[in-house]
């Protein structure tokens, strides 16, 4: 759901890089996990926030000073699944990043051209960020819009896409 950048202030407030549609999507969410390298997650209790550009400031109930603060400087921000909006609610379709990400991308003529590392969002759609199977290029990136993404099956973890391999 983001990451923290580092603390700001004197009085335990972090910077946080959101990874949320809304810079302030993240205050939705009462409760915060925390982890380095997907271990070891801590429950943090959110108590303020605010925008400041691209950016939020969170002020966190269990940290009261920067030097506190600083030692969450590159943690991760997870949110439990259970609190996540459906996404077939209010007839919307979509996907959580995290559900793409590991899944085996297929062209249409099942050539396998890697697998999803992640995602970003250009302002007009998102984009696929594909590690390359055959390794002579470093990353693939797909447009992740209905005229390149033909399928995409989370029980197999697997998506296929009109792009050619050499492309």
């Amino acid at each position: 759901m983001g990451h923290i950048i580092g603390p700001y202030g004197v009085y335990g407030w972090i910077k946080v890089n959101p990874y949320t549609e809304y810079i302030d999507g993240l205050m939705e969410y009462p409760l915060w996990w925390l982890a380095k390298d997907n271990k070891d997650w801590q429950i943090v209790h959110v108590v303020a926030g605010r925008m400041n550009g691209n950016i939020l400031n969170a002020k966190l109930k269990e940290y009261s000073d920067r030097t506190q603060a600083l030692k969450l400087q590159g943690m991760q921000i997870a949110i439990p699944r259970d609190q996540l909006p459906d996404l077939s609610e209010n007839g919307k379709d979509g996907y959580y990043w995290s559900d793409l990400i590991g899944t085996e991308v297929l062209n249409l003529n099942g050539e396998e051209l890697g697998k999803v590392v992640g995602l970003f969002e250009t302002g007009a759609n998102d984009v696929l960020r594909i590690r390359n199977a055959n390794q002579d290029k470093e990353e693939i990136l797909i447009p992740f819009v209905e005229q390149f993404i033909i399928k995409v099956d989370l029980k197999h973890s697997r998506i296929t896409v009109d792009w050619g391999i050499d492309y």
